[in-house]
């Protein structure tokens, strides 16, 4: 027998018990939709966290702060720790394995100065080498530092802040065109030596960073040799006692930064980190938890889902046993007219299959209705659940995300449940004597 035929019988007996048909085909639209849903808040909770991470720097970049935080195994602080970050250091940890670059940091306020509006910016001066490394972002105009040119300082997306008059009343924010209008740099650290110029440096190279909503649009970038080299200019404009307090800031920095090759070696090069005696910082301190927290939701949510395709495979077993009891002389019929018992196990394994199939298309269209509402709506809900993650960001969050292979999936596992459900109903089918079914009244 075809399987067209087969597929076309299978419709009509199916269509005989509307009500019972219609209400196991809801079955597997539970069943399915739930494990879309389910997963699909777990795969956005997941994606987030990891957005979230990752807008607050790189997940394989690692820092050491002068002050840096004592944390417990419980992820609770208990002290802070001021640290001396050297030269020496940087070439301890530029020894340790997995480790891809090092680079020290020093960071500075500094005011710009354009005719009579100041703006002001803050400095991040590192090794310009380092710069691929760290996954710095695209220049919306100019370069950045190289071996050739390292004169190149280059703006966060934010950067500089509002420039306004000083000397103003009330505070009035301009626009300054930072390629075509004079900007000048100014350090205002210590008070300038009063035999000595002030130090200012008019700005030639220039660069602009494209927007990235994290940690780059806030900071301004320049190769750390010229800003040493500038800085060591300024200082020449202070007092003895204020030269040497701000020369010292050229050998003992503010952070070390470092990348790692691989993120899985994040957690092994900050455990070397700490047997140097020194604490380090990275994004995967936040991340690593916050996955063992998804991957638990995910268990207890693929669970529940679980649990509907299980009632829903129980529907379908009972569907497809009360169906046989109804044809069971119908079933005689087929075997007397020399109808195959393979066509016969077909035709019920058929039948529960269609009812997966359908109700594995309505559970897949549902789903997709109820990740809509679920972003829509849900952000009451999530923000209560998530009230104590101050990096999830409510308003740029898309709690229920479905990725192209969970309805594929969905609907594969609605259609084997329906197969595995009506496999031992047809294999029962298969073994009604026909002189017997014959006898059966009906």
């Amino acid at each position: 027998m075809r399987i067209s035929d087969l597929f076309k019988m299978g419709l009509r007996n199916l269509s005989r018990r509307k009500a019972r048909t219609i209400l196991t085909v809801l079955g597997v639209v539970i069943g399915s939709l739930s494990i879309i849903i389910m997963r699909s808040i777990g795969y956005g909770m997941e994606n987030n966290f990891e957005s979230q991470v990752m807008q607050q720097g790189g997940l394989t970049t690692i820092t050491v702060n002068t002050y840096a935080d004592i944390i417990d195994e419980e992820g609770n602080y208990i002290d802070m720790k001021e640290q001396t970050l050297d030269d020496n250091l940087v070439e301890q940890i530029r020894q340790i394995e997995h480790v891809k670059a090092v680079s020290p940091v020093i960071q500075k306020n500094a005011s710009l100065n354009s005719g009579k509006y100041m703006g002001w910016i803050y400095i991040t001066a590192m090794e310009l080498e380092t710069f691929e490394a760290f996954d710095f972002p695209a220049l919306a105009y100019g370069a950045y530092p190289t071996e050739e040119d390292n004169t190149s300082i280059v703006f966060g997306a934010n950067m500089p802040q509002d420039f306004y008059d000083p000397s103003s009343r009330g505070y009035n924010p301009v626009q300054v065109d930072m390629q075509k209008d004079k900007v000048v740099l100014k350090f205002d650290e210590y008070p300038v030596n009063e035999k000595k110029k002030a130090f200012s440096l008019p700005l030639k190279n220039i660069a602009k960073m494209e927007k990235t909503d994290g940690e780059y649009d806030y900071n301004s970038y320049m190769d750390i040799d010229y800003f040493k080299e500038i800085y060591r200019k300024y200082c020449n404009t202070l007092s003895l006692e204020d030269r040497k307090k701000a020369m010292k800031t050229l050998s003992e920095y503010q952070q070390i930064k470092l990348n790692v090759d691989n993120i899985d070696n994040v957690i092994e090069v900050q455990d070397a980190i700490e047997k140097l005696g020194f604490q380090s910082f990275s994004m995967m301190q936040y991340l690593e938890p916050l996955q063992k927290a998804s991957e638990t939701l995910q268990m207890v949510l693929g669970a529940l889902g679980a649990v509907a395709m299980v009632v829903s495979a129980i529907s379908i077993a009972n569907t497809m046993v009360m169906s046989i009891y109804e044809r069971t002389k119908e079933i005689g019929i087929m075997k007397v007219l020399g109808c195959i018992v393979t066509d016969i196990r077909k035709l019920f394994l058929l039948e529960a299959a269609i009812i997966g199939l359908f109700g594995g298309l309505m559970g897949i269209a549902l789903g997709y209705m109820a990740s809509w509402a679920i972003n829509k709506f849900g952000a009451p809900v999530f923000g209560s659940l998530m009230s104590g993650n101050y990096m999830y960001d409510m308003e740029n969050t898309k709690f229920s995300i479905i990725p192209i292979y969970l309805p594929l999936a969905a609907l594969a596992i609605s259609i084997a449940v329906g197969l595995a459900s009506g496999y031992f109903p047809a294999r029962r089918a298969t073994k009604i004597s026909a002189i017997e079914a014959m006898k059966t009244e009906g």
